[in-house]
């Protein structure tokens, strides 16, 4: 028998041994399409689920305009059908790829998707109202009966709401939410005229007075995931739930919360081409020159010595932004530089280049959005803010560490979970727990002085960068779930 018969019989024995299927639905997966966090995750854990070998695993996305014709060419046409959408009798194609040992779908309609972005018109919840009956139409089109059906956000919650009301199939349901301030919320006059719901599905769907396409899911589905154990907690209490901690608490049995990875290929100082010296926890060197360079590309005074904090955030209040305008100026009159990248309210937009025209050569406000940029700071800054409001998971935490870039956070939801403060012990940043600009201040503070002990700074610097943040763990905890809701 030859190496390449032996390797290929014993490729065909770990195919017979996978007996599950998993299909997640997403609005969007990287790196087919993305607007954030929802996209990374499509675009990782499917694939660390994937490597265990146990799972046929499988997505489902819309095929946008933003899909590049480098990926278009790799997809094979399947077939195509019709979606019945209430009165509607809409096209639909199919699209196949594989990739990393992941079965990608794309579902084709250029009306719905050809739009130059994802999300943001007037018909978004018809546009993913007919993806996800698209979704359940395409099951018994191909033949394929998952065991197990994963929907992601409102844009996919309509998925388990078809299915218990309508489809029956067999399935098991997970529904994730990743973000709860954006619930889908329609009149109920639409209920059967667009989504095509029969007048007892109101029972899931209607909330205070409106179709709530969260509430459905979480109603309907077998079990509900947040992304990480704090934020499944605080989703249970008024603060942090936009109205619907009744129903939480109401569905607490099925609830559960499983921290996100973040993608240690893409993210990793060593192979990162985006940076301009490359460099690892045993030998630093590299994320000094990146520092100097990312001071020269910004516009920054060439100093190695001072602290250089950054902030890569949208600029809204969600995520602190209000506690960093209110105590920067108190940080400025230290030793530091500061760098933003970002876009998002006008107001704090307008103030970051006030700051910058203020403070030259000591602030750099990039407004825009700059992959390669971000990566940049990621490696040339030494402090990271993250003073989030309500931060379901954060993946921008996890990615400071990974370039050993130390964070500075809020106690709350993933960041929480993730960042544990080294001022009294064994940590990987520094933390505070209010929401007053006073002990944000403090955390700054207290990450400068450490920074001035040069010897402990390195030391922790290479303690995060060693970090496993990576899809691996998480991965099995999804597949302990996954197992449990089978059986």
């Amino acid at each position: 028998m030859t190496k390449k018969t032996k390797e290929k019989e014993t490729k065909e024995k770990e195919t017979k041994k996978i007996k599950k299927s998993i299909l997640f639905c997403a609005s969007e997966a990287a790196p087919f399409s993305g607007s954030g966090g929802l996209g990374e995750v499509m675009g990782s854990l499917p694939v660390a689920l994937a490597k265990k070998r146990k799972y046929d695993v499988r997505v489902v996305v819309p095929l946008y305009d933003q899909v590049s014709d480098e990926w278009r060419k790799k997809m094979k046409f399947i077939k195509y059908f019709y979606v019945n959408l209430s009165w509607r009798h809409q096209y639909c194609g199919l699209f196949e790829l594989k990739k990393e040992g992941v079965t990608y779908y794309f579902i084709d309609n250029e009306f719905y998707f050809r739009r130059g972005g994802l999300y943001g018109f007037y018909d978004d919840g018809e546009r993913f109202a007919y993806f996800s009956r698209a979704i359940m139409q395409m099951m018994s089109e191909i033949d394929f009966y998952p065991d197990i059906v994963h929907a992601n956000d409102w844009q996919s919650a309509l998925v388990p709401v078809y299915n218990y009301y309508e489809f029956h199939y067999s399935f098991k349901s997970v529904f994730t939410i990743h973000n709860i301030a954006y619930q889908g919320q329609y009149g109920l006059e639409i209920m059967g005229d667009l989504f095509g719901l029969p007048p007892e599905a109101g029972d899931a769907l209607e909330f205070n007075g409106c179709i709530n396409l969260l509430k459905g899911a979480i109603e309907t589905s077998s079990i509900v995931n947040t992304v990480s154990e704090t934020y499944a907690k605080e989703l249970q209490s008024p603060e942090f739930s936009y109205g619907l901690d009744e129903i939480i608490r109401k569905n607490s049995f099925k609830i559960r919360g499983i921290l996100n990875g973040i993608n240690t290929s893409f993210y990793d100082p060593e192979k990162d081409e985006f940076i301009t010296a490359k460099y690892s926890a045993d030998d630093l060197k590299g994320k000094a020159l990146c520092k100097e360079h990312l001071q020269e590309i910004s516009g920054l005074e060439k100093d190695p010595d001072a602290t250089v904090i950054a902030l890569v955030s949208r600029l809204v209040d969600m995520k602190g932004v209000e506690l960093i305008r209110q105590c920067i100026g108190g940080v400025m009159e230290k030793r530091v530089q500061f760098v933003v990248l970002g876009t998002g309210d006008k107001y704090y937009e307008d103030f970051f280049k006030w700051l910058a025209w203020r403070y030259q050569g000591r602030v750099a406000a990039h407004i825009r959005f700059d992959t390669k940029l971000s990566h940049e700071v990621y490696a040339g800054a030494d402090m990271f803010l993250m003073p989030s409001m309500s931060e379901p998971c954060g993946l921008s935490q996890m990615i400071a560490c990974k370039y050993g870039t130390v964070p500075v956070v809020r106690e709350t939801g993933g960041l929480k979970d993730t960042i544990k403060d080294c001022s009294t012990g064994e940590g990987n940043g520094f933390t505070f727990a209010t929401k007053d600009q006073a002990d944000l201040y403090d955390a700054i503070i207290r990450g400068l002085k450490l920074y001035d002990k040069k010897r402990q700074w390195q030391a922790l610097v290479k303690y995060i960068m060693g970090l496993d943040f990576s899809w691996k763990k998480s991965a099995g905890v999804y597949a302990k779930m996954y197992d449990e809701l089978l059986g």
